[in-house]
């Protein structure tokens, strides 16, 4: 059941933003009416989109949320609830709405996105997560929406919950949510078309093309490609098809026996296995061998290893190649050296083949 109360301010209505309270409501009516959770793939994304309907008290009902509310000085699911209507300007419960024990709606959207510049020498991705809930304003009608916003994981849930912050959509503080929430408008439109919502009218996309990714059969043809491109073409055509079919017939495997089926691959082409920690020097040397041609690059004294990366990659830019790696999940790096021109395409097979490799 769907229940909603006043916020204190004006409706959060832009009638050109994706972001709006139809297009959330038409999406929080397929997860009461459907399914009250789901996952989707859409081009642009790492990963999986989440999107999941809960609601108080009934999400809270089991004994590890009631231990988490409790150690975070709650008694009940509603008193946590009232503290996250505080935040985004809801009128709390009152005890006799409590005492009927109705149950409050929540969206919780999760997602990742590219990081910010700065956080690109630590992590891959970032998590972004959206928590939408649904409101009145100067009507008995639910006409509006409010928004929590973490890009935190949620191990704890309920203490995450409580650390969300209230933001609005178009009002980032920071770079991190910049990219997120612009990422958010391209997830519900992909999400508008993953569920076959028609969009009103009016409506500013961020992309004209369909979001979901096309359903490819992944063959050797499509493995041979990927060699190629990470190889930068430096492959006899017999190797080529050797190997394309022995990651074709191993990308059946169990994930071990497929993950050293990829070490393989790449000791067998050029590239640089390396100690998460290095020296310019040894990058100097390793991509220099890669490359056929010296490189060599200024960079700022007792600077190592992921701080070199702007250096490095500066140096080769000037020659329209790109430093990558495939992702070890290790404490080491994978590195290879790509043509820039080609590094969106091989970012692409990677998510095909499930060779999984990363820009730096």
């Amino acid at each position: 059941m769907k229940n909603f109360f006043s916020n204190f301010f004006g409706r959060n209505h832009n009638p050109e933003s994706i972001v709006s309270f139809d297009v959330l409501n038409s999406i929080y009516t397929y997860l009461y009416e459907e399914v009250n959770q789901f996952e989707f793939k859409m081009k642009g994304i790492h990963d999986t989109v989440a999107v999941n309907l809960y609601s108080f008290p009934t999400a809270f009902d089991y004994e590890e949320a009631r231990n988490e509310m409790e150690k975070s000085g709650f008694k009940n699911a509603y008193e946590v609830l009232n503290e996250l209507y505080k935040k985004i300007n809801i009128g709390p419960l009152s005890a006799d709405q409590i005492e009927q024990g109705l149950e409050y709606d929540y969206i919780h959207i999760q997602f990742y996105s590219a990081p910010t510049p700065e956080m690109k020498q630590y992590v891959k991705h970032v998590l972004h997560n959206f928590i939408i809930f649904f409101c009145c304003t100067n009507s008995l009608e639910t006409n509006d929406f409010r928004v929590l916003y973490s890009n935190s994981y949620f191990l704890n849930y309920t203490r995450a919950l409580l650390e969300t912050e209230p933001i609005t959509v178009n009002e980032p503080k920071n770079d991190i949510q910049k990219i997120g929430f612009k990422e958010l408008e391209r997830v519900l439109q992909g999400m508008s078309q993953y569920l076959e919502i028609e969009l009103p009218e009016g409506i500013v996309l961020s992309s004209q093309e369909n979001l979901l990714p096309e359903i490819i059969e992944v063959t050797q043809e499509t493995f041979q490609e990927f060699i190629r491109l990470v190889s930068r073409g430096n492959i006899e055509e017999k190797l080529l098809k050797k190997l394309s079919k022995k990651l074709l017939k191993n990308s059946t495997k169990e994930y071990y026996e497929m993950v050293e089926g990829h070490f393989d691959f790449f000791e067998s082409i050029d590239c640089w296995n390396s100690d998460w920690k290095f020296d310019p020097e040894d990058a100097e040397y390793f991509i220099s061998e890669m490359i056929g041609k010296a490189l060599n690059f200024e960079y700022p004294e007792e600077t190592y290893s992921h701080d070199l990366f702007p250096y490095i990659q500066s140096a080769l830019g000037k020659y329209d190649l790109e430093l990558m790696t495939y992702d070890t999940h290790g404490d080491n790096y994978l590195f290879f050296v790509a043509n820039k021109k080609d590094v969106n395409r091989i970012l692409e097979l990677s998510e095909l083949t499930k060779i999984e490799v990363n820009q730096l």
